[in-house]
């Protein structure tokens, strides 16, 4: 037989039924539901000749005059034990070496796998001998004694079956003779739960007998907590988390060697559903308006689905489901829309959910809206609250309260909800973003339900200080940069920029400027000729400066700026250079030349323009003419 638990707490008469699959179960001489609201099957089983079975996911429904709610769904399998998808293979091995063999069953529930010699149990007190719980075996170190007929049996409470015999033979090793690191298996992709134990296996051989390591992927530690080893290199962890998951490295070492083979496996640690936020129960006066809010955390991420009265929710008319289900929004209630919704979030590795109540309320028998709400900033991501105490009449119906939060100008969908005890008339809202305004509002709540909410606040986070400033530089010449800088991204109120420079061979601050928010650029001029120089830049507000950001700017580059212009073919600075000066005997070997061919320019350049003064007093008034381009330039 087969019998479920419902365990059910709310006012009564509560009526129980059962699902299948969706679909209510028939009681009757089969099927029962007792007093207690377990369900009874007396001859659970496969029927062949309808090809009928009672196996399904099954789940209780509960309903008294408040509405409908669901339990979690329970899978139900019939169990079996099929034939064996893979048996042990016969294998030679030289002594000393490593045997590996495996067999494959899939039984409901999961086989236990034992091995036998020789058609008599194996046993597991030689610590050569290592039995995983895939039905993996594996033999270190062979010795003649270990050949013989292996086969492995399956067991459930289902059935009991052997596998096929393989013939392990042991063959003289020529101990002399080199033979490369193999891993005969290694890790595969594995996939758990938390809290469940994954083993990833590596067996190899050669000669001399390689050492096996194991590593992951990314350079983190594997650990020592709930690690072990089993046999001579397979990896367990014990107690999986989240952080366990990744790529593990198994590598087969040879001593005394760089010489080593490596194989990868993934481990993924799945981890069910937890919920972060609850929907709350509330009452609301027909033609308001109802905000639940849902969220769930796990890996990998739920899907979130309501059920309104134990069937599955439809967004239309006047319910609308946001924020990826996140949120279930229902306004201009009706009487139709007062029921018990549920939401449930779901992934590969579990199910969870919760449940809240809409009620339609009468105005006077709901407490009193709260007064008295007040908001402080605590710092730039938190605010105190404060409100009245009611009258003690109020009071002793109230069975806490509810604050409503969010940002100020965002959608009533947004709101995050914090429950606070009946004895609280404080509470501090924390993790906010800074210098933000928030609406606020406080209801309070007694068993029937919500009463109307208190007047909305509106209440600012204090400024953080602002993000640092990017920025970069240009040398104009060897005695005059410029500085250019960006706006902060990041929340906090901007003031202005403060800038500060000296050359590097003086410890002290040789300028400072001050700056309002709008400015973005600033020229240093008379600067030392030719010296490196150290620029600090920070913004900052009423509540600090930022961090700051620093650079080296060399002045040398000015040499190359001004040479420019002339027919020395040096290459222009565009932006700072950083703190080093490269090739000091080319870089004055150029600036020479540069000089030289200046002078030498300069020279020619006089020459041009007494032959075009000469011109000119030839030519008469109006008739201007260069020789070659440049002199009219000069006149």
């Amino acid at each position: 037989p087969l019998m479920l638990d419902c365990q059910v707490e709310g006012e009564g008469p509560i009526t129980i039924t059962w699902r299948r699959n969706g679909v209510p179960i028939a009681t009757g001489t089969r099927a029962t539901v007792l007093i207690n609201g377990t369900l009874l099957i007396r001859n659970f089983s496969k029927r062949r000749e309808s090809n009928e079975t009672d196996a399904g996911e099954y789940e209780c429904a509960a309903q008294n005059r408040y509405g409908m709610l669901v339990s979690r769904k329970a899978r139900v399998q019939l169990a079996s034990l099929p034939k064996f998808l893979s048996h042990p293979e016969s294998m030679n091995v030289d002594v000393g070496g490593v045997a590996r063999l495996t067999c494959q069953v899939n039984g409901i529930p999961e086989a236990n796998i034992t091995w036998q010699k020789d058609r008599h149990s194996l046993s597991t007190d030689d610590h050569r001998y290592t039995l995983l719980p895939n039905g993996v075996l594996q033999i270190t170190g062979v010795q003649q004694t270990d050949g013989g007929l292996f086969r492995c049996i399956a067991s459930n409470i289902a059935n009991t079956r052997y596998s096929h015999e393989a013939q392990l033979t042991v063959t003289a090793a020529r101990s002399r003779i080199y033979k490369e690191p193999v891993i005969l298996s290694g890790p595969q992709n594995l996939t758990i739960n938390v809290h469940q134990t994954a083993i990833l296996e590596c067996v190899a051989t050669g000669n001399p007998r390689p050492i096996v390591s194991w590593s992951r992927l990314d350079g983190r530690s594997i650990g020592v907590e709930g690690i072990q080893v089993l046999g001579t290199g397979n990896l367990m962890i014990s107690d999986a988390t989240l952080q366990h998951s990744g790529v593990y490295v198994c590598s087969a070492n040879r001593p005394g060697s760089r010489s080593r083979r490596t194989a990868l496996g993934r481990l993924v640690v799945q981890a069910p559903p937890e919920f972060v936020q609850w929907p709350q129960s509330v009452s609301r006066p027909a033609g308001a308006s109802a905000v639940f809010s849902c969220t769930a955390s796990g890996v990998p991420d739920p899907h979130l689905i309501w059920l309104k009265n134990g069937k599955l929710l439809t967004p239309i008319g006047n319910v609308k489901l946001t924020n990826g289900n996140t949120t279930l929004a229902i306004t201009r209630i009706t009487p139709d829309d007062e029921a018990i919704y549920q939401c449930i979030a779901e992934n590969s590795a579990g199910t969870n959910q919760a449940s809240a109540r809409l009620a339609i309320s009468q105005g006077s028998e709901l407490p009193e809206a709260p007064t008295g709400l007040q908001a402080a900033p605590l710092s730039s991501s938190s605010l105190q609250l404060t409100w009245d105490q009611p009258a003690e009449h109020v009071s002793q119906q109230i069975i806490g309260y509810v604050l409503h939060i969010r940002k100020l100008g965002e959608p009533d969908s947004a709101e995050l909800q914090e429950a606070v005890s009946k004895t609280t008339f404080k509470h501090e809202f924390s993790n906010l973003e800074a210098a933000t305004t928030y609406s606020i509002y406080l209801k309070a709540y007694s068993a029937l339900g919500g009463s109307q909410q208190s007047d909305s606040i509106m209440a600012s986070t204090l400024g953080g200080v602002p993000s640092p400033p990017s920025f970069f530089t240009k040398v104009l010449n060897q005695t005059a940069m410029q500085v250019y800088w960006e706006l902060p991204s990041k929340p906090g109120k901007l003031e202005g920029f403060r800038l500060e420079y000296r050359s590097v061979s003086n410890p002290e601050v040789q300028g400072q400027e001050t700056f309002p928010a709008h400015i973005n650029t600033h020229t240093i001029s008379h600067l030392e000729p030719a010296a490196i120089y150290e620029i600090q830049l920070v913004a900052f507000n009423g509540n600090g400066d930022s961090p700051s950001n620093r650079r080296l700017v060399s002045l040398a580059d000015g040499e190359r700026a001004a040479a420019a212009g002339s027919s020395c073919n040096c290459d222009q600075s565009d932006g700072s250079t950083s703190a080093l000066l490269v090739g000091l005997h080319s870089g004055l070997a150029c600036i020479l030349c540069c000089l030289l061919l200046s002078l030498f320019e300069a020279f020619i350049c006089r020459i041009k323009v007494r032959l075009s003064v000469k011109v000119f007093s030839h030519a008469g008034h109006g008739d201007l003419r260069s020789l070659d381009g440049k002199a009219s330039g000069l006149l």
